[in-house]
């Protein structure tokens, strides 16, 4: 349900998008507009805040220092220029999106006009360029975010001359595209990335020039109070994210970019911010990063180590007032470099450490839950499976796909996107090319697969059941829509037992066609098949046991994940199968999956039950 506030705000506003015209500068979008700059993102009263908490917070300190650092690079950095390969602007918006933060901030920080004069030069480069790449609309709504924040930042350097080519610029390449954009486009209706990094970079632009061309504000702030609500729905209700925690990290990033600008320049939010799953989402990045420091790989998501800095985390804790996310945003800092934007969203330490559950659920669109034998320990068992649907935006068809950490590396992987330029790779229809390319399709998953056929690229999957407890914990899923054609049910239970020390992936069917079923998991490791149902895997000096629980007799075999150009080639990574021909009736498959820990010892078998048991 859309908040009250923002219900009454979209009632006023919604004239002005029928209208596209200029409106009367006194409406009530702009009524509170704060008319000095810099007025987005961070005022001077936060930046003089800082500098009082600066000469007593170390991890403050490191990220002042780390900012100067990347303003400096910024000097030897080439000349932007208008180059595009495939759709993209070649990041070239990114590009300028990044200088302008770290020139600007080194500028406000220490009052040296030498980076000022860098990021003007910048700014006049890019407001040059015939167009900001409109058909591609994140590099436009990027652009305008750079140099919508620019000419804010550098408002008092600038003389007469340059802030109106800069304001020009802006207004011919992103904001007039921008109001176009918001009665003919896609992306104000979708629910993915675009809507809030299209959205946050307009807002951005529109509002740094507000009380001189204040038809852009007007229009653009109604536009985008009307298309972000329905991406912020998709983090309903517990702050998961369908396209993967790498897909989180953007879209939560620009989600903060929009509604710090809305807060810093006009003084309020509209009530978007009181939104429940939005107020959770930075539980997402937590709790789906594995021992070994990467990511859950859903979907296009990617590995990504999970100490990878994400400045929104600050801004979460800041806004929803959550010691957790903050601690959690300190200790990726420990291990790498800071951005302007933990300056601009800087929340202190927490203290001591929080308290984290071993196992959490997230009920979105897209389930996942995760469990894990113990935090902070590199080593610990750690397993996470996912249901939702295919169709998801930078969706795999990988319903049911689980990953597995343990002894310091991963085991079960998720080989995650391939070239998005490729042919067809947004084709996600039944029948579409996106299904040809191995990344994308199930063989390079870890599903079962019936009859040598993909799962339904139109399918849905729900969690049936999930239970954490002391010494084990699992989920059931239910994957029938992923394989009608061939099995009336079908179930996959995903459980942590033997006090968690091993991990058991069972799937039961009611084969309804006889076909062949193929079980299948992707993985780094050198494998020794060996005999009677048991396979050991290899990595880094580690060494993992699975073991077919059932049917009895059945074998493990060992193929290649490699594939050919233009493709990703996979190298050196193998799948083990299993492979059962000929299957009908009612028929299971239960693997056992366990660590050799540093004592030696290692899980050999579990009772099984069957899933309705579970």
């Amino acid at each position: 349900m859309v908040n009250r506030s923002l219900s009454a705000a979209l009632a006023v506003l919604a004239s002005l998008i029928a209208a596209g015209q200029a409106v009367a500068e006194s409406s009530d979008v702009l009524s509170t507009l704060d008319r000095n700059h810099p007025r987005l993102m961070l005022k001077d009263k936060g930046l003089d805040d800082l500098k009082q908490h600066y000469q007593n917070d170390k991890v403050l300190q490191k990220c002042v220092e780390d900012v100067l650092k990347k303003a400096e690079a910024a000097f030897g950095k080439p000349r932007l220029t208008h180059r595009k390969i495939g759709p993209r602007l070649l990041h070239v918006s990114r590009d300028c999106l990044d200088r302008i933060y770290d020139l600007g901030i080194a500028y406000r920080w220490t009052g040296d006009e030498k980076y000022a004069a860098k990021a003007a030069e910048n700014l006049l480069t890019v407001c040059a360029f015939e167009d900001w790449n409109p058909s591609h609309f994140l590099d436009t709504a990027e652009m305008s975010h750079a140099v919508g924040l620019g000419y804010d930042w550098l408002y008092s350097y600038l003389d007469a001359g340059d802030r109106e080519k800069i304001k020009a610029g802006l207004i011919k390449n992103g904001l007039e595209p921008g109001l176009k954009a918001y009665a003919t486009a896609w992306w104000p209706k979708s629910s993915h990335n675009w809507n809030q990094v299209c959205n946050g970079g307009l807002l951005v632009g529109a509002l740094a020039i507000a009380e001189s061309d204040p038809q852009y504000a007007e229009r653009i702030v109604a536009g985008a109070l009307e298309s972000l609500p329905r991406a912020l729905e998709t983090y309903k209700p517990d702050g998961a994210w369908g396209e993967g925690p790498g897909y989180w990290r953007y879209a939560t990033r620009y989600t903060a970019y929009g509604l710090t600008a809305l807060q810093t320049a006009l003084g309020k939010h509209f009530g978007l911010i009181e939104n429940e799953g939005l107020a959770k989402a930075g539980n997402f990045p937590v709790y789906t990063a594995g021992p070994t420091g990467m990511y859950l790989n859903l979907a296009d998501s990617g590995e990504r180590a999970s100490r990878r800095p994400m400045p929104c985390m600050f801004w979460l804790a800041r806004t929803y007032h959550n010691g957790l996310y903050a601690e959690s945003e300190h200790a990726a800092l420990a291990e790498a470099t800071a951005s302007p934007h933990h300056l601009i969203w800087y929340a202190p330490e927490p203290g001591e450490g929080l308290w984290k559950a071993l196992d959490w659920c997230f009920r979105g669109p897209v389930e996942v839950a995760v469990f894990r034998s113990a935090w902070d320990d590199p080593d610990a068992l750690f397993v996470g499976v996912k249901a939702g649907y295919n169709q998801v935006n930078h969706g795999h068809l990988d319903l049911g796909n689980f990953e597995l950490d343990a002894l310091g590396v991963r085991w079960a992987r998720d080989l995650g996107a391939d070239n998005y330029n490729m042919p067809g790779y947004w084709g996600s229809g039944r029948g579409g090319k996106r299904w040809t390319y191995y990344r994308l399709n199930g063989k390079s998953h870890n599903i079962p697969l019936l009859g040598g056929e993909d799962q339904d690229p139109m399918a849905t999957a729900k969690f049936l059941n999930y239970s954490t407890q002391k010494n084990s914990s699992f989920v059931l899923v239910d994957l029938s829509g992923a394989y009608e054609k061939f099995s009336k049910k079908s179930t996959r239970g995903v459980a942590m037992v033997q006090n968690r020390r091993a991990v058991l992936i069972q799937d039961e069917f009611e084969i309804g066609r006889p076909c062949e079923i193929a079980w299948g998991m992707t993985t780094d490791a050198d494998i020794d098949t060996g005999q009677g149902g048991k396979a050991t895997l290899t990595l880094k000096g580690r060494k993992l046991i699975a073991r077919v629980l059932s049917p009895a007799g059945a074998n493990f075999t060992v193929e290649s994940a490699e594939q050919k150009p233009p493709e990703r080639t996979n190298s050196g990574v193998r799948r083990l199968m299993l492979k059962l021909p000929d299957s009908q009736g009612s028929a299971r498959v239960a693997v056992l999956l366990s660590p050799v820990w540093e004592d030696g010892k290692f899980v050999k078998t579990t009772k099984l039950r069957s899933l309705a048991q579970w």
